[in-house]
């Protein structure tokens, strides 16, 4: 809400909470929609301003809030200022194959994490951006360094193992520079032939980087990103302990950052959502030390929040299930408990 001097209100703005005269009367309600009525009655009992309602208090989801947040949109202001600079960076590595520019991303890293302020912040302000369609590929790179710095916190990572997750973020999907846009973003099922080319990605990315003087974590982690503990990954279907650490934890940001990103051919999917597709088929395919503490804290944040259900039920999350975190425990306003661990034709389809 904004406070709005008498003589400045226009007709069909929204009076953001109960008008009081100066014997504490009710003189205009909350909601009341502002017209030459109103004002001239405001104008009778000498009230100067009034309290009126913005966009944002017409926001319903959680997430249409942080959109139209003051704070969001400063981080918007800001990470669309730095992509530019981003994306010649890495087009111009891509082109000389000659990299000297690992300072000047570590800047762009560090003034965007302080502009969201905390890491939940920082993963709901993600969650609302819409790259351009000329940017996505840059934009999922520079996403997945945001998302490595929340991440290795969650994982406990020391210092220089966090700024070095990050550095593998920032380089590990390079070689899809390489391959073209229409086959990186196509809204259409791959064909075989067309899967085949776009896995070639991760040994174009070890080619750019594997004479460039990088931790040769950065470079494990861009070749064996896709590669999966139970041996179905590629190029060279690795299991277990033969996959580099810093692969597995790419691999987990890689995944979270594909879901909750806006894309051509569907919408961004819901925290409770990531958490079911990862619990699907995630604990065999991801180290479940790695994926454990990930999912765990992307159900706590949303403890709090109110929820629509497939059935338009509405209900507070109350409590996490610990085995089964997609399905928390809810409250309805009249008391009753809803454990959607009990519920599997249940789906949460919004969070408010």
């Amino acid at each position: 809400m904004k406070d709005v001097a008498r003589m400045a209100l226009e007709n069909g703005m929204v009076i953001g909470e109960d008008i009081y005269n100066y014997q504490s009367e009710l003189i205009i309600p909350k909601d009341t929609k502002v017209n030459e009525k109103v004002i001239k009655k405001l104008a009778l009992h000498s009230i100067i301003c009034v309290p009126v309602k913005e966009e944002i208090d017409f926001a319903t989801t959680h997430f249409e809030k942080v959109r139209l947040s003051k704070a969001f949109q400063t981080f918007q202001l800001t990470y669309n200022n730095l992509m530019p600079i981003y994306a010649k960076l890495m087009s111009s590595f891509v082109e000389t194959g000659v990299w000297k520019s690992t300072s000047q991303l570590r800047d762009i890293y560090t003034k965007l994490a302080a502009c969201a302020g905390t890491g939940e912040s920082l993963l709901d302000f993600l969650y609302n951006m819409l790259p351009r369609e000329d940017t996505m590929t840059h934009a999922h790179c520079l996403n997945s360094a945001l998302i490595a710095g929340v991440f290795g916190n969650w994982w406990e990572l020391s210092q220089e193992d966090l700024m070095l997750l990050i550095q593998c973020a920032f380089f590990y999907d390079i070689g899809k520079l390489k391959l073209p846009q229409e086959l990186l973003w196509k809204s259409d099922k791959l064909t075989d032939l067309e899967f085949t080319k776009l896995k070639t990605h991760t040994m174009l990315g070890f080619e750019l980087l594997k004479d460039q003087s990088l931790d040769e974590h950065v470079i494990k982690a861009t070749l064996m990103h896709h590669e999966r503990c139970d041996g179905s990954g590629y190029p060279s279907k690795l299991k277990g302990n033969k996959i580099d650490i810093f692969a597995k934890y790419i691999a987990v940001i890689d995944a979270y950052e594909a879901m909750t990103s806006t894309r051509t051919y569907r919408q961004s999917l819901n925290p409770f959502q990531v958490i079911e597709n990862f619990e699907r088929e995630g604990y065999e395919k991801f180290e479940r030390a790695i994926l454990e503490p990930i999912l765990y804290h992307i159900a706590a944040t949303q403890l709090g929040f109110t929820v629509r259900l497939s059935d338009d039920t509405e209900a507070k999350i109350m409590n996490l299930n610990k085995d089964n975190l997609s399905r928390p425990l809810l409250k309805r306003e009249d008391g009753t408990l809803i454990d959607l661990s009990k519920k599997p034709e249940l789906t949460i389809t919004a969070i408010f």
